[in-house]
């Protein structure tokens, strides 16, 4: 499994506590990277900043630096700073990208709302610079003053996000997508009004033609405000977007997120007492009335009623549920009036655990990130130099000036990292968020890697393809006894059994007695290690395990099941056995068609138990694996070697599980996948945590990360192919800075659409 502390992230060690803060003014990652610096040079800081949520998850040491430190750096780079609250620490519970749901929607709405405006008075004020600069029927004398009275406030205004940005990053000698952007624009500002006060582009009855290559003028007869105007307009409409994208990438975690409770009814005295959900104490008893939400994970004290939990595991249909069951806040009450003991309060319930993952999951980033962000630290300075080379290399070829110059432009405009830094960071964030709606909790980006590679999947049987539970399979009996009486009898004496198989044949005696009652019993005796007995109807009645004198009909039965693997009982009547009850492991109902899944994912299962061969078989045949992928008789301790074994002949080895005992396994798998219905210990072992039930889940975690994982590699594909191909034909001369500019902002676009795609995730 890989190390979720590892190198993709954080490390949080001994003696240092974490923080997540909010960053506020980055414009692409050259800002993040030069942030994330800044924070590593403090003495016991370790931080990562990422540019699609705006936030910097950071360990440091507490006896060094507080939270308002960390800010302050921050801030000193450039950028604003606050700390995020905690996810689930009190009401409110914290946004991935923001300090709280509410302040994050109303900072980004206020940012959306100022692009917006910024890009209609540039659309409206930049269009007619452009149709008059490209049509020479609509331009008449003076047309290229009033077009250059029109780019003035395009530049300064709309732009001027590039131009604050470009010059804050440059009192701190740092280089940036803006500065590209404001380079561009100003040069082609700057050209222009040179060629009309000083060249003879401002006399009267001036013409000019749109050419799409960079060309071609003759001096200072032409003009860019076309360029200048309409880079700002491309870029704008393109940074509305993807502000819009980035709002919606994180909706699916954000909704989540905000569907607790923020009131409750305790139970004071007998007396019902509305109070804030924050104010809950462990042991406290609510109320949740039909159609209300659960206000926090708890015990059921009284009542029946559905549960609707499919925020949480993505399951459409509601739970049943009763006294002694556990129900997790934030669920929805269908029916009956609940009385529900609280066990777990603020920070550490079920659905703040989920915000803890899956933020940090979206905060570390992924191998690829790491490369491409070193990638952009170089690329600016670098696309500058080739900008200044074109410049010079088309001049001593021969070109003209203007020809010159605007390949020099086009060079700085097309250039623009904008898609490079989103293409990892967005799919990253839907894809988690889409994972967190289905009950599909990814822990990290470099889980996905493994879910490419993996190509053996370890099952757990019991919990995991079985459903742990106990059911009654088989009744035989003697001669002359009837099965149905076997059945009440032995449900009658195990009502005063705690063991499951007592259950189990209580729950299927009540089912058969239908609208009547199983028998009342007397002098119950539990007999260590052998069964119970009890008088009933004044009979004395047991239910033992078997003994080696029974009647031969008896005795087959007893051998068939115990071959199959199951747990043979004999009922006694009146000292003489009458019938054996065959109890058994049910089964979960999705079983076989999911690991029908997983094979067609191209994963092998393997069947791991400590049952003995017989049963682990039985199970392994009903559910479609080969019999050669049986491991049986394996002890707790074992299953970690067999993993290791499995891995050592070559292969990359998944394991599902959910108990204490699974906890080792999952950790040494290559991908550990933890059933989030099993003990905390497995989950926090495993990779992937599947908050619902069944193997059903394991296969869409896979497509989840696998889907996830294809977008990210389609987006570099884009974004590197982009500027891999686009970069030589501008310096050629062959692209026109306006379409550059066009290009740049549409290639943000896709990547971030492209993203959004898995947000439909089936």
């Amino acid at each position: 499994m890989n190390d979720p502390t590892g190198p993709t992230g954080p490390t949080a060690t001994a003696g240092t506590e974490h923080v997540d803060l909010t960053v506020t003014g980055m414009t692409c990652t050259s800002c993040s990277g030069r942030v994330e610096r800044k924070l590593n040079r403090l003495d016991g800081v370790t931080a990562t900043v990422n540019f699609a949520t705006e936030t910097a998850s950071v360990d440091f040491d507490p006896g060094l630096l507080t939270p308002d430190d960390l800010v302050s750096v921050v801030e000193k780079t450039g950028y604003g700073a606050s700390v995020v609250a905690p996810a689930g620490s009190g009401a409110d519970t914290a946004d991935p990208a923001g300090d709280s749901p509410d302040t994050a929607d109303e900072a980004r709405a206020e940012e959306i709302a100022d692009l917006r405006r910024r890009l209609i008075v540039s659309a409206v004020c930049g269009l007619p610079v452009m149709l008059l600069s490209m049509v020479p029927a609509l331009q008449f004398d003076y047309w290229q003053w009033v077009a250059l009275a029109l780019t003035v406030p395009v530049f300064f205004w709309g732009g001027w996000p590039f131009h604050r940005a470009t010059v804050t990053n440059l009192r701190h000698g740092a280089f940036t997508m803006d500065t590209l952007v404001s380079m561009g624009t100003t040069a082609a500002l700057v050209w222009s009004i040179v060629a009309l006060t000083l060249g003879d582009a401002g006399r009267p009855g001036m013409t000019m033609h749109f050419h799409l290559l960079a060309d071609s003028g003759s001096g200072l007869h032409d003009i860019y405000l076309d360029t200048a105007a309409m880079v700002i307009v491309f870029l704008l409409l393109g940074r509305w977007f993807e502000a819009r994208a980035k709002g919606r990438s994180s909706q699916a975690l954000r909704a989540l997120l905000t569907l607790g409770a923020k009131e409750t009814t305790i139970l004071v005295d007998g007396r019902e007492q509305r109070i804030p959900v924050d104010r809950l104490s462990v042991g406290d008893e609510f109320v949740v009335r039909p159609g209300e939400t659960v206000a926090t994970d708890g015990v059921i004290v009284s009542g029946t009623s559905s549960v609707d939990e499919s925020m949480l595991t993505g399951e459409s249909l509601p739970v049943d549920v009763s006294p002694g069951d556990t129900v997790t806040g934030a669920t929805v009450n269908n029916s009956g009036r609940l009385v529900v003991r609280a066990s777990r309060v603020g920070g550490e319930t079920t659905l703040a655990r989920i915000g803890r993952m899956v933020t940090e999951a979206q905060s570390r980033k992924a191998p690829v990130q790491r490369l491409v962000d070193r990638i952009s630290q170089v690329f600016v300075p670098v696309v500058m130099v080739v900008s200044l080379v074109t410049l010079i290399a088309h001049l001593l070829l021969g070109s003209t000036t203007a020809g010159a110059f605007t390949a020099a432009v086009a060079v700085l405009i097309i250039a623009c990292p904008c898609a490079l830094g989103l293409a990892t960071p967005t799919a990253l964030l839907v894809g988690t968020g889409r994972g967190a709606q289905m009950g599909l909790l990814i822990k990290g980006p470099e889980v996905l890697e493994s879910t490419r590679r993996v190509d053996t999947i370890v099952l757990d049987k019991t919990g995991t393809v079985t459903t742990g539970e106990m059911a009654l399979s088989d009744v035989a009996t003697i001669p002359g006894t009837d099965r149905g009486e076997a059945l009440r009898l032995a449900g009658a004496v195990e009502q005063g059994s705690e063991h499951p198989v007592g259950r189990a044949i209580v729950a299927a005696a009540t089912a058969a007695a239908g609208e009547g009652e199983l028998p009342e019993f007397s002098g119950f005796t539990a007999h260590a290690g052998s069964g119970v007995s009890a008088v009933v109807e004044g009979r004395q009645v047991a239910v033992l395990r078997p003994e080696e004198c029974l009647p031969r009909e008896l005795a087959s039965v007893i051998a068939g099941a115990q071959s199959d693997g199951a747990t043979p009982v004999v009922l006694h009547v009146d000292g003489d056995p009458t019938a054996v009850l065959t109890v058994r492991d049910r089964i979960r109902e999705t079983s076989s068609a999911a690991i029908a899944s997983l094979k067609e994912l191209g994963l092998t299962p393997v069947l791991l138990t400590g049952d003995n061969r017989g049963a682990a078989a039985a199970v392994a045949g009903e559910v479609g694996i080969d019999p050669d992928d049986v491991l049986a008789g394996v002890l707790p301790e074992g299953k970690v070697e067999e993993v290791r074994r499995l891995q050592s002949g070559g292969r990359t080895v998944a394991m599902a599980g959910d108990g204490v005992n699974d906890a080792a396994a999952l950790a040494q798998a290559d991908l550990g996948l933890s059933m989030g219905t099993g003990t905390d210990v497995a989950i926090e072992a495993g990779d992937i945590t599947l908050m619902r039930e069944g193997l059903d889940g394991v296969a869409d975690a896979i497509r989840l990360s696998r889907a996830t994982l294809r977008t990210i590699h389609g987006n570099l594909f884009w974004a590197f192919g982009y500027n891999i191909v686009l970069i030589p034909v501008a310096a050629m001369g062959w692209l026109n800075p306006m379409l550059a500019g066009a290009a740049m902002a549409l290639s943000s676009v896709f990547v971030v659409t492209n993203s959004l795609r898995l947000r439909t995730f089936h």
